[in-house]
């Protein structure tokens, strides 16, 4: 999700007393409005107590990270509601709204930790904002943001409600002009629940839904191994300020969204994804098999390893296995998407990265040491292999829509990289129809990252 990018001295572009106004003649009131919808841990979440109602932020966070998310964001996933509910319950999770939903999915720990350590892993539509507004388009008017709690499932009724009444405040503040949606990796697959649920207000609102990663076949390696051994963000010296991998994985088995990312077992791949295992059958040494699981056997494997799986919560201990009932909710979900229909009156294009090696199966164990109980393998860091892709989705699936697109291009780009590409940006301006009047002023609530540039003209090899 993260990628590395360059940060520039933040004081020097500060802004006095907060973000500066461009002039009036920058302003173009003739732009369609856009709404920016991120993707899985791409929105900040806070931490409101319900007495008190005083907020921290769990969600990204640099100081005292683990602590703060094991006791706020671990969760149980409750299947008479739908809904992942954090095992605190004297606080609720809420996405802050702050610049029209911006603040939420521009700088994801904007402390100044943060800058002094340079962590900019944690910028997400931070470049993307000051373009657009660059371009003319003006926060609360014709630019606006969407966060969301990505715990949930994709189809939740919260986040669907909270699109629509996104996507219904950006048509009003614009005039009545219709939407343009940029999508990034798992919020394309939140848009595309919405329209296949909600497709009359798609057609009300939406003009170009234009898609950045998108998974919509899965994450092959990057899911399996996220429900198996956790997901890692960030390396090197930055993920010891960061959250574990242990402890993300500990809230995953939990989370309906990362089940609905598991790859389509009904789609047509070139070659399966699978998930492999060095079996010890017995104290035999060449009693050794390499056990294989597909898309659609890979359930139980998924039960067997994770069966004694438990999180210590307040000093007890809690059970969480493979969950059957996320499952079979994601189950649903996978057929919502697979339903959707793109409305005539709606343009789709669809950026997808190249040139990365993206995880496709997973092996864990070796002949020369194999694993006895599967259980192990929760513990047990996996060989990849790879397939060309953005470094976290193959391309395969990201360019997989399932719609009649009026453009799908590849793009050399990590996933989270080609949220500030500027092969990407131009795509974008020529899609949306604008151009860039100015980059020498600060558009945002924290600092730029990037220096001035000069958008160069695309040559054949930079478009896949």
């Amino acid at each position: 999700m993260f990628g590395d990018c360059g940060l520039r001295f933040p004081f020097l572009r500060r802004c006095i007393g907060g973000c500066r106004r461009r002039a009036a003649a920058d302003l173009d009131p003739d732009l369609d409005p856009v709404v920016l919808v991120t993707g899985v841990g791409g929105s900040i979440l806070n931490a409101r107590n319900r007495k008190s109602g005083s907020i921290i932020r769990v969600w990204v966070r640099i100081l005292l990270a683990n602590f703060e998310f094991k006791k706020y964001l671990w969760s149980l996933y409750n299947p008479d509601t739908g809904y992942t509910e954090s095992l605190n319950v004297d606080d609720e999770i809420v996405v802050p709204e702050d610049d029209y939903g911006l603040q939420a999915i521009d700088i994801l720990d904007p402390s100044l930790w943060a800058k002094l350590l340079r962590l900019t892993d944690v910028y997400q539509f931070h470049d993307m904002i000051d373009m657009l507004i660059g371009c003319g388009y003006e926060k609360g008017t014709t630019l606006f943001g969407f966060g969301y709690d990505f715990r949930q499932s994709n189809r939740i009724d919260k986040t669907m409600d909270g699109l629509k009444q996104k996507l219904e405040t950006a048509y009003k503040a614009s005039g009545g002009k219709k939407v343009n949606i940029i999508s990034h990796s798992m919020g394309g697959l939140l848009v595309k629940c919405f329209m296949s649920l909600h497709n009359d207000d798609f057609s009300k609102y939406v003009n170009k839904w234009i898609c950045i990663a998108c998974p919509f076949q899965g994450a092959p390696g990057c899911i399996y191994d996220s429900l198996l051994t956790g997901l890692q963000f960030v390396y090197g010296f930055e993920s010891f300020f960061f959250v574990s991998r242990w402890t993300m994985h500990q809230l995953l088995i939990e989370c309906p969204s990362i089940y609905e990312m598991l790859p389509n077992s009904g789609f047509k791949w070139k070659k399966k994804p699978l998930i492999q295992v060095w079996r010890k059958l017995s104290e035999e040494k060449e009693n050794v098999k390499l056990e294989e699981y597909d898309p659609a056997t890979c359930i139980s494997f998924f039960e067997e390893a994770l069966k004694n799986n438990e999180l210590k919560y307040n000093g007890k201990s809690i059970s969480i296995p493979f969950n059957f009932s996320i499952l079979k909710w994601a189950a649903r979900t996978r057929k919502i998407i697979d339903e959707a229909q793109l409305p005539r009156s709606v343009s789709f294009y669809n950026i997808f990265g190249t040139s990365f090696d993206s995880p496709y199966d997973v092996c864990y164990g070796s002949e020369t040491s194999p694993i006895g109980d599967l259980s192990k393998v929760c513990h047990t860091l996996p060989e990849y292999s790879y397939v060309d892709g953005d470094g976290t989705v193959p391309s395969e699936s990201a360019k997989a829509d399932g719609f009649a697109a009026t453009a799908r291009v590849g793009i050399k780009g990590s996933h989270r990289g080609l949220l500030n590409d500027e092969k990407v940006f131009q795509l974008l301006k020529q899609w949306l129809g604008v151009t860039e009047k100015s980059r020498h002023l600060s558009t945002s609530k924290v600092m730029d990252i990037n220096p001035d540039v000069t958008l160069a003209h695309l040559s054949p090899k930079d478009i896949l």
